[in-house]
């Protein structure tokens, strides 16, 4: 009865939450991108223990996250299998008031493999095409943006922390659609799956990049504690059609960002 009663609470908080949502959904049930509103609440029953129980999430500083309007959250990427960016948007959906989608633009690869790319869609997670990204900003959706991408996931252990280079797209974006960046610094991803090397074969043999191979062996993730440092906003002025050395300048202002917040929240971290 108590598991129960546990189990039917958290499930009326996520009813609750999907009720205030801001989404235009159609008497269908889904939105003009796909996004259902059923496939969402399947997804946060199934994500919530995780958030809460499993890897234990804090959040520091989400109010910069504004509550109505286009923002672009731009964080650092580690994993494996990208635990980040499914505890990030967990942390708009269950933190911020009112709760927010948080819609990302899912690696093309996904597109290969049938269900993923299913479960992707119906959940607002988007193919990584500029379009799309800039019709949501101009939606005044909640972007989720990992610029270093499928070389983010692909760190190894001792890389976790490094914030390594990003390219000018999702600045040109930012510019083009007069669009505040929240920058993100993560903490836990690295810890809950410590690779020590990525099989690449493997993983095309998976239809994925690489397969991330722990000292146990499978990529299951451990229940390290997630940190989630959201800073002020940066806003940035311009039309995304400047010379890529000033745009390069703004690129390096944000990821200079990040890896302060990282930094300072790793003299801190601790994963249990």
């Amino acid at each position: 009865m108590y598991l129960r009663s546990v189990l039917g609470s958290g499930r009326d908080d996520i009813e609750e939450r999907l009720a205030r949502l801001e989404l235009p959904f159609e008497a269908s049930g889904y939105d003009a991108y796909g996004t259902s509103r059923h496939a969402l609440a399947v997804a946060f029953r199934w994500l919530a223990p995780l958030y809460r129980s499993y890897f234990r999430v804090r959040c520091h500083g989400i109010e910069h996250v504004p509550a109505h309007t286009r923002a672009m959250l731009v964080a650092n990427h580690s994993g494996g299998v990208g635990i980040d960016a499914a505890m990030t948007i967990c942390a708009c959906f269950f933190e911020l008031e009112p709760p927010r989608l948080a819609q990302g633009m899912a690696d093309r690869f996904l597109n290969r493999l049938p269900l993923a790319s299913l479960v992707a869609s119906r959940t607002g997670q988007l193919t990584g095409l500029p379009e799309h990204a800039a019709r949501l900003l101009e939606d005044d959706r909640l972007l989720l943006v990992f610029p270093e991408g499928v070389r983010g996931t692909a760190k190894l252990y001792s890389e976790r922390r490094v914030v390594a280079s990003f390219p000018l797209g999702f600045m040109r974006l930012c510019m083009q659609t007069a669009t505040p960046i929240v920058p993100v610094g993560i903490l836990g991803a690295g810890e809950a799956l410590p690779t020590i090397v990525n099989l690449e074969r493997a993983g095309r043999w998976l239809g994925v990049p690489y397969l991330p191979l722990t000292p146990y062996l499978v990529p299951w993730p451990l229940p390290a504690r997630f940190e989630l440092y959201f800073g002020e906003p940066l806003v940035f002025e311009g039309t995304g059609h400047e010379e890529s050395d000033e745009v390069r300048a703004n690129v390096e202002r944000v990821r200079t960002s990040i890896e302060s917040l990282v930094d300072a929240g790793a003299s801190k971290y601790r994963p249990v």
